[in-house]
């Protein structure tokens, strides 16, 4: 009858087949998540040859708080100030 091999061939076949529509869309995004995993595998890499000291400190971006007037009326939003 049919071997293994022979039925993952025919598997294959009518997989392409039926699945031919979405092909280059799976192919692309395959494409884009294999091109993001080695960027960020490169920048791990650099990051790690850069000697602590060289580093940059983390940015920090203060906000402000929003607080609502009123009673839940849906009212316009007043900033607050922080000292």
């Amino acid at each position: 009858m049919f071997g293994l091999s022979e039925l993952a061939i025919i598997l294959i076949v009518v997989i392409a087949v039926l699945a031919a529509k979405k092909l280059p869309e799976l192919t692309r995004s395959a494409g884009k998540s294999a091109r993001i995993l080695k960027a960020e595998a490169r920048a791990m890499k650099d990051e790690e040859r850069t000697p602590p000291e060289d580093r940059e400190a983390p940015r920090v971006i203060r906000g402000e708080a929003v607080r609502r007037e009123g009673t839940g009326d849906g009212g316009p939003a007043t900033p607050t100030s922080q000292g």
